[in-house]
């Protein structure tokens, strides 16, 4: 019980950790136009938590980056409820910009949030390049010490993460790519964070929320966002 009160504060006081110092980013010529981005915070997170990652990409010449605010923050929320939050942020960032697609960058909870609207909600039609970052996509056993509707969702084998699983293609034309780090202790096993078929790159980051703002990881969504289209 001790060691699950442990993890759980680690948990809850993770969404004001702060990472290593993030260098600024190298200018270098983009392979295309970059897209609109929107950033996906986690569990007990708010925008503020990306604003390392914004400002990065605003700095490497993204125009326009936006951060979905995720409300309640607290996992009490259902998956499919906070989905919507995200379908509409990336509505009004797509009517803001004109554009058809956009790119969407999310972290922890935050990631399976978008992957479920993604896949159930019709995101897929409205994205080209999907980033999870540390997203429990296979469930975590951090979720059974949670009380929270959402966190509970996240269990391991819960029946939303089965109802995803169910579709072998689940992502039509979106290019999904998978970053996490074997060192996780909230996504529990880390190799939670892995999905199918998609490009995944391992992080040795210390910590779960170190993840956000590690300069390697910021590097590499920038490399994944600028990269020219390839057919699919």
């Amino acid at each position: 019980m001790r060691f699950q009160v442990l993890l759980l504060l680690g948990w809850l006081a993770g969404g004001c950790a702060t990472g290593p110092s993030v260098r600024a980013p190298t200018h270098t010529s983009q392979a295309s136009s970059p897209l609109p981005v929107l950033l996906v915070h986690g569990l007990h997170d708010t925008p503020l938590g990306l604003e390392p990652m914004k400002q990065y990409l605003e700095q490497a010449g993204w125009p326009v980056v936006r951060v979905a605010a995720l409300e309640p923050n607290n996992g009490s929320l259902s998956v499919p409820d906070m989905a919507q939050q995200v379908g509409q942020a990336a509505e009004a960032l797509r009517a803001e910009t004109g554009a058809a697609r956009i790119d969407v960058v999310a972290f922890s909870m935050g990631a399976l949030v978008t992957r479920f609207w993604l896949q159930m909600e019709g995101g897929k039609e409205e994205v080209r390049r999907f980033v999870s970052i540390s997203g429990p996509q296979a469930g975590t056993m951090m979720a059974y010490v949670h009380p929270g509707l959402g966190v509970k969702q996240m269990r391991p084998r819960s029946p939303l993460l089965r109802a995803l699983n169910r579709n072998p293609h689940p992502f039509g034309k979106v290019e999904v790519h998978t970053f996490w780090t074997p060192l996780d202790m909230i996504v529990v096993p880390a190799t939670s964070a892995r999905l199918p078929g998609a490009h995944d790159r391992t992080f040795f980051v210390l910590l779960h929320h170190w993840m956000r703002d590690d300069s390697r990881v910021l590097e590499a969504v920038a490399d994944v966002l600028r990269a020219p289209e390839t057919p699919r």
